[in-house]
């Protein structure tokens, strides 16, 4: 059985998507970021980091325990764990490795800092912010519109671990329109984000994620301070 620390970031939804395509047991176990479970003692232990996603692996290699963050990391982990997802041939391995770390180091975090800017930033100082930002989403969201029309998906012919990564943050249109990207601009990845919309396991995952619960939509400013840790670090 694996432990899944989870809530409903596009980061989380990634290793949903891991889980319900390989059809592993797992048990959910709510960290609601906006109440600060992220930053507790028992969690910390966890990940030093205090991000979500989190799997404690119970039957992990040689029947320990594992337990592994970071999405990225946990989608590999996964892949060589069930053999599924992430080819065992060097070059092709490496392929769709590199697309994943397109994926962690340069789309999440860009998409991640101009949501937060466009939603959550002072507006009084958030334009230059929001324009840099916005110019490096139109990249990516070409970049990869581009790729998508040479390629049937991101690492390879086959469906596999960097789709499921690049999809929740590139193949929602909620998640697009939040930040003012308009995904009928991009038709190759509207070919790429249907078909895997149209998967049974990600229909799965978008019937789990409106059952899941959080004090979001109730946060108050010094819940969001919290999270980002606004206060505690302004002065460092």
């Amino acid at each position: 059985m694996i432990d899944f620390y989870t809530l409903t970031s596009p980061n989380v939804r990634k290793i949903f998507l891991m889980l319900e395509e390989c059809e592993l047991p797992y048990n959910q176990i709510l960290v609601d970021v906006w109440k600060g479970d992220n930053f507790s003692a028992k969690f910390l232990k966890l990940n030093p980091n205090a991000k979500i996603p989190v799997i404690v692996d119970h039957d992990g290699p040689g029947g320990e325990a594992a337990t592994i963050f970071e999405s990225g990391a946990i989608l590999i982990y996964l892949a060589d764990k069930t053999g599924k997802f992430l080819p065992t041939d060097p070059i092709a391995r490496s392929r769709i490795i590199q697309w994943l770390f397109v994926q962690v180091g340069t789309v999440g975090p860009m998409m991640g800092q101009l949501g937060y800017f466009k939603m959550h930033g002072p507006k009084d100082s958030s334009d230059h912010a929001i324009a840099r930002y916005a110019t490096e989403v139109t990249r990516i969201y070409k970049m990869l519109d581009r790729h998508l029309g040479e390629s049937a998906y991101i690492g390879s012919d086959m469906y596999s671990i960097a789709d499921m990564a690049f999809y929740p943050w590139c193949g929602e249109r909620i998640s697009a329109g939040k930040i003012g990207v308009d995904l009928d601009q991009y038709p190759n990845i509207v070919r790429w984000m249907t078909e895997i919309a149209a998967r049974p396991a990600t229909q799965r995952v978008a019937e789990i994620m409106p059952t899941i619960a959080s004090v979001r939509d109730t946060a108050k400013a010094e819940d969001f301070d919290r999270l980002w840790r606004r206060n505690e670090l302004a002065a460092v």
